[in-house]
């Protein structure tokens, strides 16, 4: 079933992929509403690293991963953590991940996460500079910091494999030039590599710019709607509920995340999305602030530099659907910092903040129409690149939900490779 101009579209999920794949909808010519669970903007697309990562091509799931994780999680300051849970689907989960930590299948990946990830990067520019979004956009890359010289060589394997294959390639820096480059780094570590094709934002700022928009458009945005279950017409959704309400439409999108497992049993199909919880803190500038973004690989620890305010994030924590923040974690993002710059953060902390990253076991999202309902179509599971696909995936679903042409190939993103 097509959508056409003036349809009714509801979209389930007010993060970043939902309202991307709202605002392509809109343009298109659609009614469209957008309900949250909670408030927009509010989950995993608000206090996240603010990352717009064109060399994330490969996903989690690389040869050596299982072991790399293992022993990580031996150390008691690690930024990985597992909650061993006997339950089928984590079980199942972490197996087919387990299988897919291979070359082989990290190239496949690689192919789709690519294609999405470029395409999301170019419409980003493109709607920053239409609609004249004021959301700290910079163009300063992003750089991979590495603790010794071995695994900064080393990494000069897996960035001519992404040179070579998809035409990412970043600028090498070894220990001496690396402080030059960014003088916010001490001294004494291995090198790093500066991709100057990544770019960074504030996105509480963009989501916040986009809500605007949006309802200046004509979208509507309801809020504590925690959609529960479809109201079904033989093979199609007629409408949503929510604890008593019920909301009808000619097509449904959801676009929930971490969330989605949750409508797997209305979907038709079981999506293997477990919540790969990160954390960030959020501070005013120090005075030495680092101008590039920086990834310190050894630590699994992220700083931005955003104009107006300053983050370290990221540690990945699958510990199923946890709301706690341990003032460990906080700590462990203070002291990898530490460990670092010169001047790695201030006082007063701002924000304590989580997100669940939508992971997937083959590391990339679902883009694609349920197989139980021919008008309810699925924009989730962007594991850790949620905000660097979004644009890219709105553009696909719209072009998928009206029969147009794919601007880039959807089969990467099929819902059914998890049949």
């Amino acid at each position: 079933m097509k959508a056409g101009q003036g349809d009714r579209v509801v979209v389930i999920g007010g993060g970043v992929i939902g309202t991307m794949c709202a605002w392509n909808l809109i343009k298109a010519g659609c009614q469209v509403t957008i309900v949250d669970r909670d408030k927009f903007g509010a989950a995993c697309s608000h206090g996240n690293c603010g990352y717009i990562s064109p060399s994330h091509v490969f996903p989690l799931c690389q040869p050596g991963a299982i072991l790399k994780t293992l022993k990580a999680m031996l150390k008691s300051n690690s930024p990985f953590a597992v909650k061993p849970r006997f339950e089928m689907n984590f079980v199942k989960w972490f197996w087919n991940f387990s299988l897919r930590c291979n070359h082989r299948d990290m190239m496949a990946a690689g192919i789709g996460r690519h294609e999405l990830l470029q395409s999301s990067k170019h419409l980003y520019q493109q709607l920053i500079a239409d609609e004249n979004i004021d959301c700290e956009w910079q163009e300063k890359g992003l750089l991979f910091v590495f603790d010794d010289e071995e695994s900064f060589r080393h990494f000069g394997e897996m960035d001519g494999l992404i040179r070579q294959n998809f035409g990412v390639a970043a600028t090498p820096y070894d220990g001496q030039q690396l402080t030059t480059l960014e003088p916010a780094i001490k001294s004494g570590f291995g090198g790093g590599w500066h991709y100057e094709g990544d770019c960074h934002l504030r996105p509480d700022k963009l989501l916040t710019q986009m809500r605007e928009k949006m309802l200046d458009l004509g979208v509507s945005i309801l809020e504590d709607f925690p959609v529960q279950q479809f109201e079904r017409e033989q093979n199609a959704a007629k409408a949503v509920l929510s604890n008593g309400r019920e909301l009808e439409a000619e097509h449904f999108v959801v676009a929930t995340g971490a969330m989605t497992p949750f409508l797997n049993h209305h979907l038709g199909m079981s999506i293997p999305i477990e919540p790969g919880k990160g954390y960030s803190l959020t501070m005013p500038k120090p005075k030495l602030m680092p101008k590039i973004p920086i990834i310190f690989e050894d630590s699994h620890v992220a700083i931005t530099p955003m104009q107006s305010k300053y983050r370290i994030g990221s540690t990945m924590e699958f510990t199923g659907y946890d709301t706690s923040i341990p003032p460990r974690r906080m700590e462990l993002l203070k002291s990898a910092a530490a460990k670092y710059l010169h001047e790695p953060f201030c006082d007063p902390i701002e924000e304590e903040w989580f997100g669940w990253r939508p992971m997937t076991w083959d590391g990339k999202p679902i883009i694609d129409r349920s197989p139980a309902m021919n008008n309810v179509w699925i924009a989730a599971g962007h594991n850790m690149l949620g905000l660097s696909m979004a644009t890219g995936t709105g553009q696909l679903l719209k072009e998928l939900m009206l029969g147009e042409t794919p601007h880039i190939s959807p089969v990467h993103f099929a819902a059914t490779r998890f049949k």
